[in-house]
């Protein structure tokens, strides 16, 4: 079974920077596109999470829009970790973030406990 470990969250100023890690176990974890995903406090409980990046494979990053230019998504493929470098933090990036597998199949796996990220003066 595979678990998704998540951490590195907390609370920064706007501008501010974190580091989220991810470690999976019980998963080939090389051969997956994997992705960070996040949800807004408030959001509707039936909702997606909102995917912010995702990493081929081979090592070939995607970001959204919103986060473009500001988070960086690595891996290291030999500790089966997944990062997400945010700087330049805005209060609409407050969310709890989730690590899981990226397109295009998806979050297949269960999700992890998430780690919170809070923007804040």
């Amino acid at each position: 079974q595979v678990q998704l470990v998540e951490s590195g969250g907390g609370l920064v100023q706007p501008g501010g920077s974190l580091r989220l890690s991810c470690v999976a176990s019980g998963t080939i974890f090389s051969g997956r596109t994997m992705a960070w995903y996040r949800q807004a406090p408030g959001q509707a409980p039936g909702k997606q999470r909102d995917l912010v990046a995702h990493i081929t494979s081979g090592g070939r990053p995607n970001y959204a829009d919103s986060v473009k230019g500001r988070f960086t998504i690595s891996r290291d493929n030999a500790k089966n970790a997944l990062y997400l470098q945010m700087n330049s933090l805005k209060p609409e990036d407050t969310a709890i973030y989730y690590c899981n597998r990226g397109p295009p199949s998806g979050p297949t796996y269960d999700w992890g406990r998430g780690t919170q990220v809070t923007v804040s003066s």
